[in-house]
């Protein structure tokens, strides 16, 4: 009867309707989840890949070396399959797995692009490299002071509360600097330089009259007692997934307070293909979604939508969102959308020996490096390019791994590795990449991936101003750490694709004026405002700083406007 097949359809919308849906489950997406059932909302969390339990599936987090099948070293077959990650440091055995198969979710490189991925509950936040660090007025004026691009809607005064409700919750260990282009934070005791670093620092402070400051990095590491989680024990293996829950991790902190509240529901292998607007309300009504195993489809239903899928997959969405209103997708009525494609460029460090330690040594495997502040293009200094890098490194000794050139074979060999090697120091560069209009990223409808959906193109690369400070970042640096006493120093350049920062940003970028941006001061899509875009993609300007702490303030200070504005019902 028609009468009972309206009853059937009513109750399957039922069934599949929630106060707010989250699209993803990595560091963004895990602090939406978070946020939102803690303030009330009944949440369905959406993730593409498969389920991925804290503890459970670390499977080689507690193997010694030799008990990996091929020591380390990731198989023809693992590379096969991943031919993105064949191309990056990150191809090893343990957690290859971890990484998505580049073939069954293929992009067109117009430009070479090294998309990492990981498509499964927690996302990235296993594999992160937990540097957090705020953005100061410097960042968010940048744009505005250089004419470039468009300003950032918001100041540092109105974020910095919630970069203490991130650092609090996550739990950040850093030391108070007082540095201005650095603004220091709610942190957990700092984790130590060892001796090599602290000399190193002082010579640096002295060299440059207090102008250049190295310091402990800023790490999502619990150095002291945490609620729900255990200390870093100093394993120095965290990509593999940290049984104490000693660093930040969707599996380690936010999903667990989340799914305390009774609120939270996960739905794993379930790639959302479009959000679903409503033409009358100008709302989404919620999002479409193509189970991964099955390849059905089905509709979910929400007041509210939140895109946390990484910052290119958040516009991969909103382009395939396509309607007669939008043509070219859902938010893309400024021409902005998939446009600004940023990064962190790096590849390129300095290294050399240190004399003078040799009855020193460091306990532990420490998780973590010191990291020299920007300096150029801040208080009077003026180079010939806009904006500026910093430094991550560390000193270390070698290890009984390491050639030694006098001897090959026999005792002497063996009696020599019982001690350790000589003291190196080595250092990377972290560079600002501009918002460039031309670095795009649009819909390649040619190609399809393994479930028939159109595949994304990246067009974008390093521009002038970049590599005026590439050569800039090797230059300072030799010479930084030539003036603290640093002997043979000598200096790389690898060569960067855009991606390989593993900081891939705007697409959909925030700003003051519906007409040049995609998204408000709230996160808020101008085309839809129920629809919040808080992962990398709403980047307006990129800094040099690792970009995640910001991702999660920004995150939690939306799930809260997003809840106000449902309360008052402008939303």
């Amino acid at each position: 009867m028609p009468g009972d097949s309206l009853n059937v359809n009513n109750k399957a919308v039922a069934q599949n309707t929630y106060d707010a849906i989250v699209v993803g489950s990595g560091i963004s997406g895990g602090w939406a989840a978070k946020e939102l059932t803690e303030k009330g909302l009944k949440v369905l969390m959406l993730e593409r890949g498969r389920n991925f339990e804290h503890i459970k599936d670390y499977k080689s987090a507690s193997l010694d070396p030799w008990q990996f099948p091929h020591r380390g070293q990731a198989t023809q077959e693992q590379l096969k399959v991943r031919p993105v990650i064949a191309r990056t440091w990150g191809k090893n055995e343990g957690i290859m797995d971890y990484w998505v198969k580049d073939i069954d979710a293929p992009y067109t490189e117009i430009k070479p692009f090294k998309w990492w991925r990981a498509y499964q509950l927690g996302g990235r936040s296993v594999l992160w490299g937990r540097q957090s660090y705020r953005l100061s007025d410097f960042d968010f004026e940048a744009n505005a002071k250089d004419g470039w691009a468009i300003d950032w809607p918001v100041r540092y005064n109105e974020i910095a509360p919630w970069y203490d409700h991130a650092e609090k919750f996550a739990g950040v260990s850093g030391s108070i600097e007082n540095i201005p282009q650095l603004p220091d934070g709610q942190f957990l005791p700092p984790m130590e330089l060892n001796c090599v670093e602290k000399d190193v620092s002082a010579r640096i402070k002295e060299y440059y009259k207090g102008q250049r400051h190295l310091i402990i990095g800023r790490a999502a590491h619990i150095t002291a007692p945490h609620p729900g989680r255990q200390q870093c024990q100093f394993r120095n293996r965290c990509w593999e997934g940290c049984m104490f829950g000693g660093y930040f991790s969707t599996q380690s902190a936010t999903l667990p307070a989340a799914m305390k509240t009774g609120n939270l529901t996960v739905r794993p292998w379930s790639i959302v293909t479009k959000v679903l607007y409503d033409k009358n309300t100008k709302k989404a009504k919620g999002v479409e979604v193509l189970d991964a195993e099955t390849n059905k489809t089905y509709e979910f239903f929400s007041k509210i939508v939140f895109l946390n899928a990484s910052a290119l997959n958040s516009t991969w969405v909103l382009m395939n969102s396509a309607t007669d209103v939008w043509p070219d997708g859902l938010g893309s009525s400024s021409g902005e959308l998939g446009h600004n494609v940023m990064d962190h460029h790096y590849n390129l460090g300095i290294s050399g020996d240190v004399d003078g330690f040799d009855d020193k040594y460091y306990y532990g495997r420490r998780a973590n490096g010191f990291y020299i502040t920007r300096f150029t293009n801040l208080f009077g200094d003026k180079r010939d390019y806009l904006r500026g890098f910093g430094y991550q490194g560390s000193a270390t000794r070698g290890s009984w791994s390491r050639d030694i050139a006098e001897y090959s074979v026999g005792a002497e060999f063996k009696e020599a590795l019982t001690e350790p090697g000589g003291w190196r120091i080595g250092m990377g560069g972290f560079g600002e990449l501009l918002p460039y209009h031309e670095n795009k990223i649009m819909l390649d409808k040619e190609k399809k991936d393994k479930w028939g959906l159109p595949i994304l193109a990246m067009d974008a690369e390093l521009r002038d101003n970049e590599k005026k400070m590439r050569a800039d970042i090797l230059k300072e640096g030799q010479a930084m750490l030539e003036a603290a006493g640093v002997k043979n120093v000598v200096t790389r350049d690898g060569g960067h694709e855009i991606g390989d920062g593993i900081h891939e940003m705007g697409t959909a970028r925030m700003g003051h004026d519906p007409n040049t941006s995609v998204v408000n001061k709230w996160n808020q899509v101008w085309d839809a405002q129920n629809v919040f875009v808080t992962d990398g993609a709403f980047m307006t300007s990129s800094a040099c700083q690792n970009p995640s702490l910001t991702y999660m303030a920004f995150t939690a200070r939306a799930a809260s406007h997003a809840v106000e504005e449902l309360k008052k019902g402008n939303i």
